[in-house]
């Protein structure tokens, strides 16, 4: 997928095109990328850089207009070092939840009623807090707006609402304080 996504790149150089991998740090990167690893690193772009594939005799390189987004969640216990190739070709940026602007405007969008938003962001606003405060926990830990997405075709009203935190965030908060359950 990555070598046809760079090859439709190279065809418009004019042009920008950005490659998601999502959960990127899940992956062994050498193992997906492999002589490639190289070519993503932003001064090693372009057809003067370009290798010999391992498994064929064709030439191949990352295009200077492509740009890559790793995404991955630093909450994910396997991340206790993350491997240095990805430190040296990626720039990290963290997205902290947000529970208002866009996010409030989609769900009055979608018929939620403004004091049911309201709820939502006052409330996941005061749990990201106590969750940041945590010593074990911290920032990676905080809890972002995905759960609060409805499916299509459903409208985001209290028993919607009550059901993502008996069902989803109960638990998941049940499992940050498994040792203290009053919490």
């Amino acid at each position: 997928v990555f070598y046809r996504f760079c090859r439709r790149a190279q065809q418009e150089p004019d042009k920008r095109f950005v490659f998601v991998i999502d959960e990127i740090n899940r992956g062994n990167l050498s193992k997906i990328f492999g002589e490639l690893l190289m070519l993503i690193e932003p001064d090693k772009r372009g057809p003067e850089h370009a290798l010999t594939l391992t498994y064929s005799d064709e030439r191949f390189h990352v295009p200077e207009n492509l740009h890559i987004l790793g995404m991955m969640n630093t909450a994910d216990r396997s991340l206790a070092m993350v491997d240095y190739a990805l430190r040296r070709r990626f720039r990290f940026k963290d997205l902290a939840p947000c529970f208002s602007g866009r996010f409030k405007e989609h769900l009055l969008g979608l018929g939620a009623e403004k004091a049911l938003v309201e709820r939502i962001a006052e409330r996941m606003d005061a749990l990201n807090k106590t969750i940041l405060e945590d010593g074990a926990l911290g920032r990676g830990y905080r809890i972002g707006h995905s759960f609060f997405c409805p499916a299509k075709g459903v409208t985001p009203d209290i028993a919607w609402y009550t059901g993502v935190v008996k069902g989803e965030i109960e638990p998941l908060l049940e499992e940050y304080w498994f040792d203290d359950p009053d919490k």
